[in-house]
């Protein structure tokens, strides 16, 4: 139905907001705006860094250093200036005998021994888990200073002698050096001045097993990165992507600020314009109801903003935002028709914005349409945890592919795993919101619409007591309608409830209606005595009737509008024929006409045809299917002359899907029975 055009600027105002909100909310930096993958050619231009950037290590090399640094514990040893000293100054008054003469010489040899350092002989033990002391490497604290060396650089105590025996002999070769050294005393004065800290070894292990260094080396400016047609190689993609962060996060953009702003502007109105298109297409009624427009612009705000915000302050985390949950938002409220092409748009900030958007907008979007296919069979009890399984089990499928071709590797995706695994038991546990939304934007959910049908619903209790006819004709419309909806592919929860609730004002007065009337004795007819006019007017206003009870008991405006509708603007026709019959003025019939609305949708059609079907079928007398056939042809014919069709959202092809459900229904349930013979005596 076309909108008028005072309705034009109603509806684009919440468009408007939402436009000024994307624009806050995008980003105020340029973006690095190359794709590429490893082993495909460079498309691009020759790529030229403007910047000094450092070359990031990936997860794999930061995680091969850190085992490598856990495995190995390199000993700590302090310098002790004191005993150095000490062992000088007992050397020097040693009694050398004849050989004083050498004090001088064993002094200066040994003060060299000591200024390396001199270790003890024995085996290092100490408590470090699976790691091992390292063989090869000793780190020496002297003044406050701490640095690493071979140990090869030091000596043993037993090596200081066999060193001072051996520079001793080259110099003095007559003399029986050895045997001097063990009878004066020095070999028993040569004690280690490298003391082994086994504390800041455990210490010095733990702090380096944490602190792994994130960068490999430095690209300086000006320097090529990859050539055009070049093969992204590993190292390539690790300099590209360590390109695109520093790019991304630290430096500013260089253009003027308006071109930003303006590519902005540009891409919120793509966005926006795609918001008016998938609802136009889908379903236009929703620019009529404020409260569906309301709350599809809310859902599409709401993912936006948790987009912006999570790419800006932790982008790693966005694999743990249950995007999913938005699909089962949308399909509590709406048709697949609009569920899908709507949660299609709410991802593309994803797409845009986010660092690897292809991957979590495929992985997003494959998600949330297989949840909006399980979640109708698996939402309730513990199945909810097999959906959720299922949902994990899409994502991680989506995320193998994608890290498979990246990466080739599958060390270190546990924390990406552990937050789609998190997400997707999300996903159903905040599935509950929608009551609340519900509320807010007085919708009516699938969920609701089921608990409506439930004819122990007090209401309906209600008009089974008051009217029990017209229960039974209400009863018999809404399994007329199950079938043509589900034929023609209509909200079947939402008719059922219509047919159930369509007539409920005639409970007020209830014998008003012929199928509540009895054949008990003194049961008086409630027509009699009355004119046509006054039986019309009380045969109408059932369905004021029916709104008012409807107002009472806060039934959602969407049944509201199968009360209003179900009669459209047609007449009593009984006795508006009566009162023509009588000699009545044909144009003073205002009267005999409903005041109601003509229907606007599918399923209000369908409800109209099927109420008027059921309650004429009552008195049919042939039961063939040419009979079928001329009936609801009838029936079609005089709702579709009297123009209660116009209006509504219904094709040609839709309408005779109606009729012919309708005419092999009726073949179904009215049919002729085979009478029992009697049994001879």
């Amino acid at each position: 139905m076309p909108i008028s055009t005072l309705r034009i600027p109603r509806k684009f105002i919440p468009l408007i907001f939402v436009f000024a909100v994307l624009v806050l909310l995008m980003p105020r930096t340029a973006k690095f705006n190359y794709d590429y993958k490893k082993g495909s050619p460079w498309p691009y231009e020759t790529l030229i860094s403007q910047f000094d950037f450092p070359i990031l290590k990936t997860e794999e090399q930061i995680q091969a250093e850190r085992e490598q640094a856990g495995s190995l514990v390199i000993p700590y040893y302090r310098y002790s200036a004191e005993v150095t000293t000490s062992v000088i100054k007992n050397i020097q008054g040693l009694d050398l005998g004849v050989f004083n003469y050498m004090r001088p010489a064993v002094v200066t040899r040994l003060s060299a021994i000591y200024s390396r350092g001199v270790i003890s002989d024995a085996h290092l033990r100490g408590g470090h888990g699976s790691a091992q002391l390292s063989e090869n490497l000793i780190c020496i604290q002297r003044d406050k200073r701490a640095s690493t060396h071979p140990r090869s650089e030091v000596y043993k105590v037993s090596d200081a002698k066999d060193q001072l025996v051996s520079a001793l002999a080259s110099s003095y070769p007559s003399v029986n050096v050895d045997s001097l050294l063990r009878r004066s005393g020095v070999y028993n004065g040569i004690i280690p001045n490298l003391v082994y800290d086994e504390s800041l070894t455990n210490l010095t292990h733990v702090e380096s097993d944490d602190y792994i260094s994130p960068t490999l080396g430095y690209v300086k400016a000006e320097e090529k990165i990859v050539s055009n047609g070049e093969i992204v190689t590993a190292e390539i993609a690790q300099v590209l992507d360590s390109y695109r962060a520093e790019y991304n996060n630290v430096f500013g953009y260089g253009g003027p600020r308006i071109l930003l702003l303006l590519g902005n502007v540009l891409i919120a109105l793509v966005l926006v314009a795609l918001l008016y298109f998938c609802i136009l297409f889908a379903k236009p009624s929703v620019f009529e109801t404020g409260h569906r427009y309301f709350y599809l612009l809310f859902l599409f705000l709401l993912s936006s903003v948790i987009t912006f915000v999570m790419e800006r302050v932790a982008p790693t985390l966005l694999y743990l935002i249950p995007y999913p949950v938005a699909a089962l938002y949308l399909q509590a409220f709406f048709r697949n028709r609009v569920v899908m092409p709507f949660y299609f748009v709410l991802l593309l900030p994803v797409l845009i914005f986010c660092g690897n958007g292809m991957e979590l907008f495929v992985m997003y979007l494959t998600a949330g349409l297989v949840t909006i296919y399980t979640f109708a069979s698996l939402n309730k009890g513990w199945l909810q945890f097999l959906n959720a399984g299922i949902i994990f089990g899409v994502e991680l499928a989506v995320f193998l592919g994608f890290r498979l071709i990246d990466a080739g590797s599958t060390s270190l995706w546990w924390l990406q795993l552990l937050q789609i695994f998190v997400g997707a038991l999300l996903t159903v546990a905040l599935y509950p919101l929608v009551y609340l939304f519900e509320k807010m934007f007085n919708l009516v959910s699938i969920t609701r619409l089921i608990e409506m049908a439930d004819t122990n619903n007090p209401l309906l209790q209600e008009l089974s007591a008051k009217a029990p006819g017209t229960f039974q004709h209400c009863l018999q419309v809404m399994n007329m309608v199950e079938a043509v909806g589900r034929a023609t592919d209509a909200n079947v929860p939402l008719l059922r409830c219509g047919a159930l609730y369509h007539d409920l004002g005639k409970m007020q007065n209830p014998l008003c209606f012929i199928e509540n009337e009895t054949s008990s004795p003194g049961a008086g007819r409630y027509h009699e005595g009355k004119t046509p006019r006054e039986s019309a007017q009380d045969i109408i206003r059932h369905v004021d009737d029916g709104l008012a009870i409807a107002d009472e008991h806060r039934l959602p405006s969407e049944i509201k509008a199968f009360i209003r509708s179900h009669h459209g603007t047609t007449a009593a026709s009984y006795f508006l024929n009566q009162y023509l019959n009588e000699g009545g003025d044909p144009d003073d019939v205002a009267d005999f006409y409903y005041h109601g609305v003509k229907p606007a949708t599918k399923e209000e059609v369908i409800l109209m045809i099927c109420d008027s079907i059921e309650a004429a079928s009552r008195t049919l007398k042939d039961f063939s299917p040419e009979s079928f056939d001329r009936f609801v042809e009838s029936i079609v014919s005089g709702k579709e002359k009297a123009g209660q069709f116009e209006d509504a959202d219904i094709t040609l092809h839709e309408m005779n899907v109606i009729k012919s459900m309708l005419k092999t229904y009726m073949q179904q349930i009215y049919h002729g029975r085979v009478a029992y013979p009697k049994r001879k005596r």
